[in-house]
């Protein structure tokens, strides 16, 4: 087994280095992607090993990055395309929901659209307006596409390839403020069985309450357990992975035994991902459940400036006082 201890920046570099080696009809196309190697260098090194026709420098021109993306698809490639910043998706949001989404359902099966959208997302790295954003749930309620998260580098090494491989399209939400996080990678790892791209995992096992995230906030959420047990409550935490479609199998059999649940996200808490989560555990768990579900986000407005970022995003406190809740019904 050839393991390496890589960040989470160079686990996805390695794993599009390996899509790029195992299939040639893998393209990457973004802005800076090539000679740059990306803005946070996620794809440093490819165009000069694998040249410009296969890591291609776009245009400033999100929705002409995706609308051209999809023609490749069509013709049996499998793009790779690189939001710069999550803030930036918005003008391609169109060529997303109205074509990735439904050529698939339009043409009855007859066309299907191989391509990954990486997307950058969440705060905690001080950026200006527009550069920190989550707008995963924009993605999650739209039928046709599928979306995921890494929160390690292991994931990120595996799940890139599994999302490039997939026949459907996959929006691919990468956690900006995790990629300098270091994490051992098994570079053997199997594409299917041991990590399915599809799965929620427990990241810690715990028999007291059940916390729930995804991406950045499945960090903090471990935190929050390595605190709460110096108290003597034992956290569960669980790595939604998927956030379309969702995996809950895990969920429910991990709250029927805690009997508590707290779901953890940065984007806002109305009509959040954390709002169909905890509608879903209250339907399947409700005779189970010792409290209500709740939510910890971020606020109901846009991301503040970077001087006051800290206060919006949810953080250690924040969980914990959420978990104390649940205790107090």
């Amino acid at each position: 087994m050839a393991t390496e201890t890589l960040t989470l920046g160079k686990a996805l570099n390695a794993g599009l280095r390996r899509a790029l080696e195992n299939d040639p009809k893998v393209v990457i196309m973004g802005e800076d992607v090539g000679k740059l190697g990306g803005v946070f260098r996620i794809t440093d090194g490819l165009q000069k090993d694998f040249g410009d026709q296969r890591v291609i420098d776009t245009p400033l021109a999100e929705s002409g990055i995706i609308g051209t993306a999809v023609g490749l698809a069509i013709r049996g490639y499998r793009p790779v395309c690189e939001i710069q910043f999550d803030g930036f998706v918005y003008p391609a949001y169109d060529q997303i929901v109205s074509q990735v989404a439904k050529m698939h359902y339009r043409s009855r099966g007859k066309l299907n659209i191989p391509m990954v959208i990486r997307i950058p997302f969440g705060g905690g790295i001080g950026a200006v307006e527009h550069h920190s954003e989550s707008p995963e749930a924009y993605f999650a309620h739209t039928a046709g596409l599928k979306v995921v998260s890494c929160a390690n580098p292991q994931d990120a090494y595996v799940m890139i390839q599994q999302a490039i491989a997939s026949d459907d399209p996959i929006v691919f939400l990468e956690p900006k403020r995790r990629y300098w996080e270091k994490g051992t990678v098994d570079l053997d790892a199997p594409l299917s069985e041991a990590y399915p791209l599809h799965a929620s995992r427990v990241a810690r096992a715990g028999t007291d309450a059940t916390l729930l995230a995804y991406g950045p906030m499945v960090r903090t959420c471990l935190d929050a357990a390595t605190a709460a047990a110096e108290d003597g409550r034992n956290l569960e935490v669980i790595d939604l992975r998927t956030l379309s479609p969702l995996d809950l199998g895990v969920v429910y059999e991990s709250v029927r035994r805690t009997g508590r649940a707290v779901v953890v996200h940065e984007a806002p808490s109305n009509l959040g991902m954390g709002a169909e989560v905890a509608a879903r555990i209250t339907e399947e768990c409700f005779y189970s459940l010792e409290s209500p579900v709740l939510r910890v986000a971020g606020f109901d407005t846009p991301y503040p400036a970077a001087r006051v970022e800290e206060e919006y995003l949810p953080d250690l406190d924040r969980v914990l006082d959420a978990v104390d809740r649940t205790f107090g019904w």
